[in-house]
């Protein structure tokens, strides 16, 4: 190829790219029906949401306000890579996860911080998705299936418990958990959710179990990566690529099942919608939404794996499809957690 043909490819190549980059500006713009009047009402909200971004060839935790405002980097680590926060319920503790280490020395592990980043503390070697089981307590992770680092969410091995005040960590009764991800709660402690993927008899399915028992129940949802309101009566999770939704949790028989379930955020191709959370105050719905592009043949919905393009949003949970972005900036912006207002120890 002569220099003159190669620079030509180069433009040709570069104006495609900005015509896909400023056709993914417009598929991010808030066009759903009453996403202003939704914007105004973020305003109001005092409580702020915490989410991973890659930021200087580093993953940082940030927290933004609800209606975009006031964006905050919570850790300031170049040397360390911050991922998956999960607040605790008196919001004042986040666990995370941190990739530490490169090729084949790089393991995932899990961390707890204070809020304002001080008092940052190892909980966990090759152990990832940690989420909060019985209000700030107890922390919940899973390990790792194997030692070698892999981006691969399911790549799981058993349910842990640690005690923040003893120190001490507890494996799950049921031994056979595994193949699990992105596990949730439910606010008094009794029951976790989670999807498996290729393991325990499931190809895929949103599981049930609770925290005493050996029982596994399948919710009989399609989708994966849910999240429990704070009340406990409603779930929401990505039902596919494009849709996420909500229904009521119901454990009043003799096996947990979800009832009216119904799409809150749909997007369209190539803008996958993902990594949905619900406000502390249950009426919204915080989510990650940006284009279906593998990078290295890792999906960029997958906790570390890179996303250009994705952004935070919010819903309206109580509204189908009355959402806006509070996010624009592009970087990788995933997995939004919502910061409870702080509770005073008792």
């Amino acid at each position: 190829m002569t220099a003159l043909s190669c620079c030509a490819t180069l433009r040709a190549r570069n104006w495609r790219f900005g015509l896909l980059l400023a056709i993914g500006v417009l598929a991010m713009s808030p066009v759903r029906a009453g996403a202003d009047e939704l914007t105004d009402a973020l305003k109001q909200v005092p409580t702020r949401i915490v989410y991973e971004t890659w930021q200087d060839d580093n993953w940082e935790l940030f927290t933004v306000r609800a209606d975009g405002s006031e964006l905050t980097n919570l850790t300031k680590t170049p040397d360390a890579n911050e991922l998956y926060p999960h607040v605790s319920a008196d919001g004042r503790k986040i666990a995370f996860v941190c990739d530490e280490g490169t090729g084949a020395t790089k393991v995932r592990n899990v961390y707890v911080m204070n809020l304002d980043g001080t008092e940052r503390q190892r909980v966990a070697t090759n152990s990832r998705q940690p989420c909060w089981q019985e209000g700030s307590a107890i922390l919940s992770y899973l390990k790792g299936e194997v030692e070698k680092f892999t981006f691969t969410d399911y790549a799981t091995k058993g349910v842990f418990m640690y005690d923040l005040a003893s120190g001490q960590h507890t494996q799950h009764p049921n031994k056979q958990l595994m193949h699990l991800y992105n596990p949730c709660w439910t606010p008094d402690g009794k029951w976790c959710v989670a999807t498996v993927h290729a393991g325990m008899g499931f190809s895929h399915a949103i599981l049930a179990f609770k925290v005493d028992g050996m029982q596994v129940f399948d919710l009989k949802i399609p989708g994966c990566r849910p999240d429990i309101s704070p009340d406990g009566k409603r779930i929401t999770w990505g039902a596919s690529d494009w849709a996420l939704r909500v229904g009521d949790l119901d454990f009043s028989g003799d096996a947990p099942k979800v009832l009216n379930a119904r799409d809150v955020a749909t997007s369209e191709k190539p803008m996958k919608i993902y990594h949905s959370d619900w406000s502390p105050c249950g009426k919204f719905i915080a989510f990650s939404r940006g284009p279906d592009k593998e990078i290295l043949g890792t999906i960029p919905e997958v906790v570390g794996a890179k996303a250009q393009g994705w952004n935070i949003g919010v819903a309206d949970a109580g509204q189908a499809n009355r959402w806006t972005m509070i996010t624009t900036d592009g970087k990788c912006n995933k997995e939004p957690d919502w910061i409870p207002p702080v509770k005073e120890t008792p």
